[in-house]
């Protein structure tokens, strides 16, 4: 059996930038065992697989399959349309363990309509994932939970991009995935961001658009705003637009580019 497979950079115009995903589209749904065995042979953050017959998409890291993905909903949406599947003014909808999300594929941009978690604020964090972090107390200027993961605003950029975690020292504690977060000092951003998730295999994600979701919620209440624009700071980064939609949805706008295309031999 031959399977096409791309590789798409997401949340990005530029080659080698933004966040690559697996991409597999087929007419029937594959078997989950090898779902991950392409998962783990792309040996990338997600590899999304959807099936065009019941539209269902799912998404798998190297070590476990993730309930939502935003830049692997982006570079899907971004196949269907390059591979003239979708058309521009087309929605596309999608079954997902998150419920149905839709993508909207627009002239400059495709637009993700996504859950908007909820914030549980204040939680309580030991004291030794934050050092395993690199995170002084006196940094953090709030926090909350959402999805089992960890949001944490920290004074500046210069903190943030300093941020040298302890992945080995973390992965011995509970955890699902960290948020750490910052108001940006250029005058055309509103956050930045870097995502950790070494439970999951990814150490650091280089653009996140789940826990955009949650910035959107965190920030939108802190700076009251409705349309944010966000900076993911990794080492290839990411831009990602923000907007609050009602009813406890977030628009996720970005881009993509195909890096790669190939043919899977099984």
């Amino acid at each position: 059996m031959e399977l096409q497979i791309y590789q798409v950079d997401s949340f990005t115009q530029e080659l080698f930038k933004g966040n690559p995903a697996g991409v597999c589209i087929t007419d029937k749904p594959l078997d989950e065992s090898l779902m991950f065995s392409i998962a783990t042979e792309m040996a990338i953050s997600e590899t999304a697989f959807l099936s065009l017959n019941d539209m269902n998409l799912r998404w798998f890291t190297p070590k476990v399959e993730v309930k939502l993905c935003g830049h692997g909903t982006l570079a899907v949406a971004h196949i269907l349309q390059q591979s003239g599947v979708a058309e521009i003014g087309q929605q596309l909808a999608f079954s997902t363990l998150s419920g149905t999300l839709l993508a909207n594929i627009q002239p400059q941009h495709i637009a993700m309509d996504f859950p908007e978690p909820v914030l549980e604020m204040s939680p309580t964090v030991d004291t030794q994932f934050l050092e395993y972090l690199g995170i002084r107390g006196e940094q953090i200027l709030g926090m909350a939970s959402f999805d089992d993961k960890l949001l944490i605003e920290i004074e500046s950029e210069q903190q943030l991009l300093a941020l040298q975690p302890n992945f080995e020292a973390l992965k011995q504690l509970v955890g699902r995935g960290v948020l750490v977060t910052c108001h940006a000092s250029r005058d055309d951003l509103d956050c930045i961001s870097r995502y950790f998730a070494p439970w999951v295999g990814v150490n650091e994600d280089p653009v996140t658009g789940s826990a955009h979701c949650a910035l959107a919620a965190y920030w939108g209440d802190k700076l009251s705003r409705t349309y944010l624009k966000a900076y993911q700071a990794s080492e290839r980064g990411g831009f990602v637009q923000l907007e609050r939609i009602g009813k406890r949805r977030v628009s996720l706008i970005g881009n993509a580019v195909t890096s790669l295309t190939a043919t899977l031999k099984l």
